[in-house]
Order: structure tokens, then C-alpha cells, then sequence
């Protein structure tokens, strides 16, 4: 579904949006875990952060996530110290971008959109990733949820997103590859826009994006046409 609408600012996820994690599969394997095991870590990470927000709380993504992993490797009988959990969650700081991600912030920027980036994560993170391709200069805010204190999709995150920019919600579309993020941006009255990267369907239980486009290339064609 396309929008008549155009945004002026294009709120973009970090994690699997625009980062590519599977590096990080090799990091779980060298402390013992199988390479599926980040997809389950993953996954409880984002529960427990959403978990937290919804009981009103909040803790940061490093702190979770280093918990969720202690668990994990205890629980598999490996090594759990502090060097172990970090030599894992410090490859967040050196992943690398999608392909598409130069070329298809490039072409956005190029078409008047302000990018940002919103991130449940720590914002400092993918600096680093940002840099190596080049996009750095691209954004005008890169941004997470700790001042909010609210992790996505709840509504005071987006919304901090649009006090920083001086702009209101609805002139601001989230980008993400995470259905309940389109969801939550949706509610909070952004325009969602799905990277469909991995091909699956959309979950009818969630509020449907205004557009779909397998990656930032297609998505920046799609608006210059809309």
C-alpha cells in the first residue's frame, strides 16, 4: 500500500534494518553456543526490553541482553564470566551494513528526506558501521531510547524521536524490517514503511505498513514515483 502523503523525515531502525547480524552467530559458536542461538537471544532480549516498558520500567539493551546471555550459558554448562559475555556483545560494534544501505540512504537523502535513526539499542553502537559506509554525514540524528525511557513500539519513543527533529509525528515515517515496530510507529501516528528483507508475509494482527519494499534501493524508487 503506497500513501499520498510524503513524509518529512524517514525514521530509521538499526538492528537487522539497516545492520547485518549474522556475524554475530560466529561470536555465540566461538563461546560454545550454536550459531542459532542468537536468534533466540535475540528474541528474548526484545521481550524483556518490551516487557520492561510495559510495566513501566526500563533497562538498557546491554544490560538485558548481557543477562539474558549469563542465563544462556549457564544453562548450556560453558563459561559465563564478564570477558565471555563481552568478547559476544562487542561484535555489535563491528557489524556491517546491508549492501543497500549506502546506496539507498544516499538516494533518499538525495531526494529532500531527513534521515535519523531510532534504535532500541545504544546509539553509539553502530557508529562505527555508519562510518565504514559512509553514511555518517547522512544523518541528522542518531538516536536510542534511554532518554525516553521507553523501549519501541511504545508510543514515547517515536515521540521523542519527533521532539528532537522540531517536527510532528505525522510528518515522520519509521523504516524498520520489524513488523511490530511499523505497529507501534503506526499507533503513534508515523507512517510505517516495511523493509521486507527476508521475504516473509506481514502479520495481519498488526496494524499494515503504508509501504512495502524488499530494500532501501526499492524503497527510494517507490517514493520518487509516489
Amino acid at each position: 500500500m503506497v500513501t499520498n502523503q510524503r513524509p518529512e523525515v524517514l525514521v530509521l531502525d538499526v538492528n537487522e534494518t539497516l545492520s547485518d547480524l549474522e556475524p554475530l552467530r560466529a561470536r555465540f559458536e566461538a563461546v560454545g553456543m550454536p550459531g542459532h542461538a542468537l536468534d533466540a537471544w535475540f528474541a528474548a532480549t526484545l521481550r524483556d526490553g518490551f516487557a520492561l516498558t510495559a510495566a513501566g520500567s526500563y533497562a538498557a539493551f546491554r544490560t538485558i541482553g548481557s543477562d539474558l546471555l549469563h542465563s544462556m550459558l549457564v544453562g548450556a554448562g560453558l563459561d559465563a564470566t564478564d570477558e565471555v559475555i563481552s568478547s559476544v556483545l562487542s561484535g555489535f560494534t563491528q557489524l556491517h551494513a546491508h549492501p543497500d544501505v549506502a546506496p539507498g540512504l544516499t538516494r533518499l537523502r538525495e531526494l529532500g528526506f531527513r534521515l535519523i535513526t531510532l534504535t532500541n539499542g545504544a546509539a553509539a553502537m553502530s557508529e562505527q558501521m555508519f562510518a565504514e559506509a559512509g553514511v555518517l554525514q547522512l544523518l541528522e540524528h542518531r538516536l536510542d531510547v534511554e532518554k525516553p525511557g521507553r523501549w519501541k513500539p511504545d508510543a514515547a519513543a517515536y515521540r521523542y524521536a519527533a521532539e528532537v527533529c522540531k517536527t510532528e509525528v505525522d510528518r515522520m515515517a519509521l523504516v524498520a524490517v520489524h513488523p511490530w515496530d511499523i505497529d507501534g510507529a503506526r499507533r503513534a501516528g508515523l507512517l510505517g514503511y516495511y523493509l521486507d528483507r527476508r521475504r516473509t508475509p506481514y502479520p495481519q494482527a498488526f496494524l499494515p505498513a503504508d509501504l512495502t519494499a524488499p530494500d532501501l534501493e526499492s524503497l527510494a524508487d517507490r517514493l520518487a514515483m509516489a
